[in-house]
């Protein structure tokens, strides 16, 4: 009996003894232009890739390796119509996909960290997704009666997909919650009367942080909104905050902190940063660094007023960290931190519905506020945007309202007068029409 324990001992071993790599575990992610197949290895992994036709297959060699279980189903996928895997006498293992269609795809290895250990990721991407009209930026909705446009509020859900993001002491994954705090607050722009939602990431999968700028752009975001849960080392550390980026660094040890694991999140994009130490990704995604810089400062202020209403936050100011920029600059953005996942009274708060929805409202609020103020021009809000007029000499309240095609009545309720009588020099309030 003994030496059949151990020889059942040796079978189960003899791969790591061979130094034979494992492959114990495989997950597939669905985003809206490329499908993520990432392998949990134990060790660095050698691998080839090439494609077959007739019908169409992907193939993946991986050397030297075994796989200690079954491929996972597929369904619904554009891409992808079944897997299978065959253990080869040399010792490679692998993997076939059958396909729907022709991809295209990009292998790249990545290092443990501290969610995960080694990893073999495979990205496909359809014809579709390669082709240059995907680049093209997208017409932004009109208002027919005006000719005006919408103000656009691109929303990012952060991580997403392989990349969880900060983890709770309860199991909770930040970019869960994110997502659901995301989708309320792009429910609450659509209801609001010249203004409209992107939502960035709609879904669990995972998107470089260079892709979610583009995807800004390409639907010619006036304003980037990066939605976030913080975490830090200390369980106690609690409240909300509200970031613009900061050339000179950063503001807070927490805001440091905060920047390096966030900008780290692109290492999961195959972004080959090998041994440099200098932080080449940032979450903030081109936060401006010119005149859109002063115009992130002033929305963050009223999205952080709206969250002190809410509840407790983090610091009474707005917070400036030290990302790293990779390219040149146009949209005006802000990054929020809702909440410290990592305190375990804040990570109940965050899987509450309710207080989803009251951080929304917040930022919803905060976002109005500095759009009523300072709307982008040829925007419904700008045309709205009540104006001013001084009175001068030979002005009278009636030639007032129809140089402004308001009614008389309009323009005395908005300025509280009853009956005639104005004086030179009078500042009236034009309201919008």
């Amino acid at each position: 009996m003994k030496k059949i324990a151990t020889i059942l001992l040796m079978l189960v071993c003899w791969p790591l003894l061979a130094g034979q790599t494992v492959v114990d575990n495989l997950r597939i992610w669905a985003a809206p232009d490329h499908t993520r197949l990432v392998f949990d290895t134990s060790h660095p992994v050698n691998h080839k890739l090439f494609t077959l036709k007739q019908p169409d297959r992907l193939v993946i060699d991986i050397n030297n390796a075994q796989l200690t279980g079954s491929m996972p189903a597929v369904s619904d996928n554009p891409l992808i119509k079944r897997l299978r895997s065959a253990q080869r006498k040399d010792g490679t293992l692998r993997v076939v996909l059958d396909l729907n269609t022709q991809t295209h795809p990009k292998s790249f290895v990545l290092r443990p960290n501290s969610q995960y250990g080694h990893r073999l990721v495979v990205d496909l991407f359809g014809e579709e997704e390669r082709s240059e009209g995907k680049s093209l930026q997208k017409p932004v909705k009109q208002i027919e009666t005006s000719g005006m446009r919408d103000v656009v509020i691109a929303i990012d859900a952060g991580h997403g997909g392989e990349d969880p993001g900060a983890k709770g002491r309860r199991g909770t994954y930040e970019k869960n919650v994110v997502l659901s705090i995301a989708r309320k607050l792009a429910a609450l722009i659509d209801k609001e009367r010249g203004m409209k939602a992107v939502l960035i990431r709609d879904g669990d999968y995972y998107l470089g942080l260079r892709k979610r700028m583009d995807l800004a752009r390409s639907h010619r975001a006036d304003l980037f909104v990066s939605i976030h849960a913080d975490s830090f080392r200390d369980s106690r550390a609690r409240g909300s905050s509200v970031y613009t980026l900061s050339k000179r660094g950063a503001s807070s040890e927490a805001a440091r902190w905060l920047a390096e694991s966030e900008n780290s999140a692109d290492l999961i994009g195959g972004v080959k940063l090998e041994d440099k130490d200098d932080v080449l990704a940032s979450v903030l995604l081109d936060l401006s660094q010119t005149g859109t810089g002063q115009a992130s400062h002033e929305v963050a202020s009223k999205v952080l007023g709206q969250l002190k209403r809410v509840g407790r936050t983090h610091k009474r100011s707005v917070q400036q960290a030290g990302f790293a920029v990779l390219k040149s600059p146009d949209v005006t953005s802000i990054l929020v931190e809702t909440a410290f996942i990592s305190n375990p009274e804040e990570e109940r708060k965050l899987l509450d519905p309710r207080h989803q929805q009251q951080v929304a409202g917040a930022i919803m609020n905060g976002l109005s506020s500095y759009f009523r103020n300072s709307p982008p021009p040829g925007t419904l809000m700008a045309q709205l945007k009540s104006k001013q007029h001084t009175i001068s000499r030979g002005d009278t309240l009636g030639a007032i309202a129809d140089r402004y095609n308001i009614s008389l009545a309009n323009l005395k309720s908005a300025n509280g007068i009853s009956g005639d009588m104005i004086r030179i020099g009078q500042v009236l309030v034009i309201p919008g029409t």
